[in-house]
């Protein structure tokens, strides 16, 4: 017990808590909604006036300006952009769209996302609605309209492999901060696509203590808030039982290759290198596994791949 406890003493750690919500933060009031969808189709919250910023995002969606209130007309941009009820949202549509033809779905807005899928496929972008053009991609990637989704449940503890977007260096970082992830790999489980290689995801910083001497190292605390599945809900996920047994079984410490990192204690917490005083220094790109938090449904992806 006492070698355990000064080893524990003398390795850096990376926790991950256990804490969390089913979904990212969720829009609620009209402006998040609409900030929400700006931010999703330009890459940045527009500025001036609600009216007219509503205006501009119906045009450049659909094309017209449908009545009812100001609510009711963000409601509808936000179902039409996220929600999968009555059919693929606008997201959903541009993962398997990107998937179909790359096997990755990109991160960057919509508007990016669409120019790139036309450069690809055909040489120059379009003029039109996003709605349009979508379908237009669609009707090349799939021969249809309307894309393949079948209603399927991600058991709790599935496990995901993803990669840091940004380097996590405890000497730059602070409570609050938040970390990118993106999904390394696709996660198919029965023949359904469930996370698409580049999926986002996002952890934040809930604690920082830098290396000291006496053999005090780094530490650092995330809370991994979600990752994106397919049909673009955000799902919560861990660093549990089954993510720590995969990194143990190759070989991984928070994704790094450094010889004499190993995982140690209990769930959640990653020892660094036996050095005093070493600092937490994990490049862009390294990966490690986590797993959903609990049983979700989602619109998942028919696929032939294993």
């Amino acid at each position: 017990m006492l070698q355990k406890i000064f080893r524990i003493i003398l390795c850096g750690v990376f926790m991950f808590t256990m804490s969390g919500t089913a979904f990212a933060d969720v829009a609620n009031t009209a402006e998040d909604k609409l900030a929400a969808v700006e931010t999703t189709l330009y890459g940045a919250v527009q500025t001036g006036p609600l009216l007219d910023r509503i205006d501009k995002v119906e045009k450049d969606y659909e094309g017209g300006h449908p009545g009812g209130s100001f609510m009711d007309r963000i409601n509808a941009l936000y179902d039409a952009t996220y929600d999968n009820s009555n059919g693929p949202s606008l997201v959903t549509q541009m993962n398997a769209l990107e998937w179909a033809v790359s096997h990755k779905v990109s991160m960057a807005c919509m508007q990016d996302r669409v120019n790139a899928m036309e450069m690809g496929l055909r040489g120059r972008t379009s003029e039109g609605t996003f709605k349009h053009r979508v379908e237009v991609l669609s009707q090349d990637a799939f021969g249809s309209k309307t894309i393949p989704l079948v209603q399927t449940n991600i058991p709790a503890n599935t496990l995901a492999k993803v990669a840091l977007v940004d380097r996590l260096n405890a000497k730059n970082l602070k409570v609050g901060d938040v970390i990118r992830l993106q999904a390394a790999e696709d996660v198919v489980e029965d023949g359904m696509l469930l996370f698409t290689e580049g999926a986002a995801g996002e952890a934040v910083v809930t604690k920082v203590s830098q290396a000291k001497n006496f053999g005090r190292n780094a530490e650092i605390e995330l809370d991994f808030k979600y990752l994106t599945a397919v049909d673009g809900r955000q799902l919560n996920m861990v660093l549990g039982e089954e993510s720590k047994k995969s990194m143990e079984q190759l070989g991984m410490a928070a994704g790094a290759s450094v010889a004499g990192m190993l995982v140690l204690g209990p769930i959640g917490i990653i020892g660094g290198a036996f050095v005093q005083g070493k600092n937490i220094d994990l490049p862009e790109g390294t990966e490690l596994y986590i797993q959903t938090l609990n049983d979700e449904v989602i619109y998942a992806i028919p696929t032939t791949a294993e």
